[in-house]
């Protein structure tokens, strides 16, 4: 088996848009699963996006 090679982080800023990108993924893999329903959307769209936030921007 190969080894798994960790990239340092990059000093490249990421934009909200892709921020917005990764949250949407996510979502739609909830919805998919079942795990996400209309009633609980909104509260865990906003959890899952600043939960990226807070991960990628942290320094």
């Amino acid at each position: 088996m190969p080894e798994r090679t960790v990239d340092t982080p990059s000093d490249r800023p990421v934009s909200d848009e892709t921020l917005l990108k990764v949250a949407k993924e996510i979502v739609i893999k909830f919805i998919e699963v079942g795990r996400l329903t209309p009633a609980t959307f909104e509260q865990t769209f906003d959890k899952i996006y600043n939960t990226i936030k807070e991960t990628v921007r942290k320094g």
